[in-house]
C-alpha cells in the first residue's frame, strides 16, 4: 500500500492539470503554429514557463486504484499486477480467467 501522501499529491497533480490543460493548449498551438510571428511565439513560452510546473500533463502517474502502487500498473484495469492476479483469481473481475490448456 503506497503512503496515503504520495496518493494525495497524485490527486493535487491531477487537479492542476485539469485547471491549467486548455491554457497550456493554447499556448503549444501559438508555439507550434508556423503563421504565428516571433515575438507572439516568445510571449507564449514565457507565459508557459510562468505556469506551475505540476501542469504539466507528463507529471501525472498512474497508480494502482486499489493499492496505490505505481509499478507495474495496467492501463486497461487501472489495477496493479499483483492485485489485478488476485481479483482474476477470486473471480472479481468480469471476463478474466485464468488461462489453462
Amino acid at each position: 500500500m503506497a503512503k496515503k501522501s504520495k496518493i494525495a499529491r497524485e490527486y493535487k497533480i491531477i487537479k492542476n492539470v485539469q485547471k491549467y490543460a486548455s491554457l497550456r493548449k493554447e499556448l503549444k498551438a501559438i508555439i507550434k503554429s508556423p503563421k504565428s510571428k516571433f515575438e507572439d511565439k516568445k510571449a507564449a513560452v514565457e507565459k508557459l514557463d510562468r505556469l506551475p510546473k505540476t501542469s504539466s500533463h507528463t507529471r501525472i502517474r498512474t497508480r494502482c486504484f486499489k493499492t496505490g502502487r505505481p509499478r507495474g500498473v495496467l492501463r486497461r484495469f487501472n489495477l496493479s499486477r499483483m492485485a489485478f492476479r488476485e481479483m482474476a483469481l477470486k473471480g472479481e473481475i468480469p471476463g478474466i480467467t485464468k488461462a489453462s490448456w
